[in-house]
């Protein structure tokens, strides 16, 4: 049986996208999950991801290797450079959350809206999207917005106005070709948004999943 390691930071995150993984992946596997907070709570708190948070990340991504994982995968935005620099650790493929949704971005325009809630969130994501252009040999123009109230009222239960406020923002955006919303925590906005707005709007679990279905299904 195939095995999925997943490292988590929002607890709210874990129940859904695990769904999601199983009914989109299709066959019996086998994950993992590992649910550290702190790799989001502190640079939330310092504003900077530190050398400690880089070596707390490589001792998950380990322990999680441990389990004879298949595939490894980081759900959190704010880690992506991180799994980038310690991806050629590691003998089996490591996904971070916002891969695919970059390179599609980057695909579909030159003019990016990146939608954030977190703070912490908004240079990783935008590193990702540049490190992704560049892959692809093109220049863009990134518009970043962030309200970290809108997270603040999501972690208080208030999902009404989180849902609110990131439809506000999302109606700042103007001449974007996508927007991007950084966070798997505002994944469920993807269509409200898109239909606000008038403009492609992109989100990374459903993303993320069907690239860990292409590389389950390349493992004999």
């Amino acid at each position: 049986m195939k095995r999925i390691a997943c490292i988590h930071t929002v607890y709210s995150v874990i129940a859904d996208f695990t769904a999601q993984l199983r009914e989109a992946v299709g066959e019996d596997v086998k994950i993992h999950t590992l649910y550290d907070d702190f790799l989001a709570t502190d640079p939330a708190d310092t504003g900077k991801f530190s050398a400690i948070n880089h070596n707390r990340l490589r001792l998950d991504m380990q322990a999680q290797a441990l389990t004879g994982a298949d595939i490894i995968v980081v759900s959190c935005s704010t880690l992506s450079p991180s799994v980038r620099l310690l991806r050629p650790e590691f003998n089996v493929p490591v996904v971070a959350i916002d891969d695919a949704m970059v390179r599609e971005a980057v695909r579909k325009g030159t003019k990016i809206g990146l939608l954030a809630t977190a703070n912490s969130t908004v240079k990783p994501s935008h590193s990702a999207l540049l490190a992704a252009a560049k892959a692809a040999g093109k220049d863009v123009d990134v518009q970043i917005i962030c309200d970290e109230d809108a997270i603040r009222a999501l972690k208080s239960g208030d999902k009404a106005k989180h849902d609110r406020m990131v439809l506000e923002m999302a109606g700042q955006f103007a001449d974007r070709d996508v927007i991007v919303l950084a966070q798997a925590s505002i994944a469920h906005m993807e269509r409200a948004v898109r239909e606000a707005t008038g403009i492609p709007t992109l989100s990374s679990p459903a993303r993320c999943i069907a690239e860990i279905k292409g590389i389950l299904e390349a493992i004999a």
